[in-house]
């Protein structure tokens, strides 16, 4: 689905915020003190609080490289909707981000300052933002996504197994209501791409019907989908939706009231079941942040590939919602 790249690139350290050792140690031991406290199933019922152990370097980005910037090569792909692969694909200078083929990459990729109330010492932030949806230079009058990608598997020389208890971590910047596009559904998206093994049919010996098993590839996440009110009695909100239930459809975890910062995260536990967090604010994630643990689509994760952004509009010539990350991460207990 994805194109990925190897690039080196001397990573930026940032001096101070939320990433410090101590907050990891004390994020990390607190999440096994509620584990030990609770009942034996506790660390897979619930999974661990993302953000703890030990975070992978060659990977994520916290965007305070000022010479941050993007190569979008354009026009972008859109094979999912014309067949068409665009070569060479759009990516980051420093090769921690790539253009999805399947759907293209956001129109807009740009390094922002941080907006107010952000992590304590950022100065920049990824802006995320789009027109086309479909295919480049066309609208289709229908809701549409693009696919931006952290590179993970390629910069690190393969997924990460779950038994090292793998987790994913971003920060996003809810804008203000009269930002937003004003369309009723998801606007967008932080997942990530895991496989799992799964029986599928085949031709056996003389024809004969058979299966297989194979290692399947799905995309758990979190959604920010907009409700839009009247402009009178009812307001503006947007919900945290799951991507998903054992069923395959999505659920309803949570509301937001309020635009500023939230901090999103899903874990990866051993018995193959995904853990979503989520809270208003920067701080590091907790126990209490907790908002599902599901075993999306009945498959249970063998591997972390990578995780990516989708931003969403109606692909009807008005932008889509504007979203700002920040300290996108990934981290392994083990």
């Amino acid at each position: 689905m994805f194109l990925l790249f190897h690039h080196r690139h001397a990573q930026p350290r940032r001096t101070s915020g939320p990433q410090r050792p101590f907050l990891f140690q004390a994020a990390f031991f607190g999440g096994l003190l509620w584990a030990w406290a609770g009942s034996p199933q506790s660390l897979h019922a619930q999974g661990f609080v993302p953000g703890t152990g030990q975070r992978i370097a060659e990977v994520g980005d916290d965007f305070e490289d000022e010479k941050w910037s993007y190569i979008a090569n354009e026009p972008k792909s859109s094979e999912e909707n014309d067949g068409q692969e665009r070569l060479p694909a759009g990516r980051s200078t420093n090769g921690r981000w790539a253009e999805g083929l399947k759907r293209g990459q956001p129109d807009v990729v740009k390094r922002v300052p941080t907006p107010p109330g952000g992590i304590p010492d950022s100065k920049g932030s990824m802006l995320l933002m789009s027109l086309y949806t479909g295919v480049p230079g066309v609208f289709s009058g229908q809701t549409h996504q693009d696919d931006f990608i952290c590179l993970v598997d390629q910069r690190i020389g393969g997924s990460i197994a779950v038994s090292r208890s793998p987790s994913v971590v971003a920060h996003v910047y809810i804008p203000t209501w009269a930002k937003w596009e004003r369309r009723d559904g998801n606007s967008f998206c932080f997942r990530a791409a895991c496989d799992a093994w799964t029986t599928k049919p085949s031709r056996g010996f003389f024809g004969f019907g058979g299966s297989q098993t194979v290692l399947d590839e799905y995309w758990p996440g979190l959604m920010f989908y907009f409700h839009p009110g009247d402009g009178d009695k009812i307001k503006d909100y947007c919900s945290i939706m799951v991507r998903a239930g054992q069923n395959g459809g999505d659920f309803r975890a949570l509301d937001i009231k309020e635009p500023g910062w939230w901090t999103v995260g899903m874990s990866f536990t051993p018995d193959g079941q995904v853990h979503y967090y989520a809270h208003a604010g920067v701080a590091p994630l907790s126990v209490q942040d907790h908002i599902a643990s599901e075993t999306p689509y009945g498959m249970r994760c063998e591997h972390l590939k990578c995780f990516f952004f989708d931003v969403l509009n109606g692909d009807n010539g008005n932008w889509s919602t504007p979203w700002i990350v920040d300290d996108c991460f990934v981290y392994t207990l083990q």
